[in-house]
């Protein structure tokens, strides 16, 4: 493994992740990838070779042992950890294709040209998108393994003894897992890592879809009071002209004609 160009991936991802992301990305390289590396192989490298049966008849060992491991859980743990950490990447991609974009019109309008994003990182437009599909995606590309792991070895228990009847086995067989009691424990343990990266990519989730709707919000009171207030100017400014053009209105009680003036007239009777 070259751990160089793996150091120079995780520095992408963790650059443009949010403070879930990476939380989620530590827990994946050094819970998952680094004990699927450092421990995996030993811990299932005798899986057949242990998987013992008290007969020799020709080819009842392989039959039984395909029944119960139809799928090694290296091979299976492996593909679930490159389906979950590609959209990651993909994430580093899109970035990358966006600062090759804004050089490529710096390029072509000069270095004065408006720029193309302000922030090449920033989680906008379609690198926004990007990001809360990769998050959904994890979310189900980890729920999935989840449950064929469960599915397929019929849950997460490993017995020491199992019946096989399988042909050509001439009669029920007795079948003894090597060291079971470790892969238990070790399969606990990925499955309980996979369930955290799950909560974790939901809470991410929540939040940049929250953090949107929130923004959103901000901009429609925004908008609004900018149109309360425009109105309210032009309200004014109307105002404004109808003073203007009829200036007699404003002393209109000081240009009125006096008031008559009225004389008693006592009649004597």
């Amino acid at each position: 493994m070259n751990w160089a160009f793996l150091q120079g991936l995780i520095h992408g991802v963790n650059k443009y992740s949010t403070a879930f992301g990476r939380v989620w990305l530590s827990i994946v390289f050094v819970f998952r990838v680094l004990v699927f590396v450092v421990a995996a192989e030993k811990v299932w490298g005798d899986e057949q070779k242990d998987f013992k049966c008290n007969t020799a008849q020709p080819g009842c060992h392989n039959v039984c042992y395909d029944h119960f491991f139809p799928v090694s859980h290296i091979r299976l743990w492996a593909l679930q950890l490159i389906f979950v950490t590609c959209p990651s990447f993909l994430v580093t991609m899109h970035v990358a294709y966006r600062e090759d974009r804004e050089r490529k019109h710096r390029l072509q309008f000069g270095e004065g040209c408006k720029r193309l994003y302000k922030n090449t990182g920033k989680k906008r437009g379609g690198l926004w998108w990007t990001y809360v599909l990769s998050l959904v995606f994890k979310m189900g590309v980890d729920a999935t393994f989840v449950f064929l792991v469960y599915h397929i070895y019929e849950g997460y228990h490993f017995p020491t003894l199992v019946k096989c009847m399988q042909a050509p086995c001439p009669n029920v067989v007795d079948c003894f897992i090597s060291r079971p009691t470790e892969k238990r424990i070790f399969t606990l343990f990925m499955v309980v890592t996979s369930l955290v990266c799950i909560l974790l990519s939901f809470l991410e989730t929540v939040y940049l879809v929250g953090k949107r709707c929130v923004e959103m919000g901000r901009r429609v009171r925004t908008s609004r009071q900018m149109q309360v207030t425009a109105s309210m100017m032009d309200i004014r400014s109307a105002n404004n002209l109808v003073l203007k053009s009829h200036p007699d209105n404003q002393s209109g009680k000081d240009t009125g004609s006096p008031a008559p003036s009225y004389s008693a007239v006592v009649l004597k009777t």
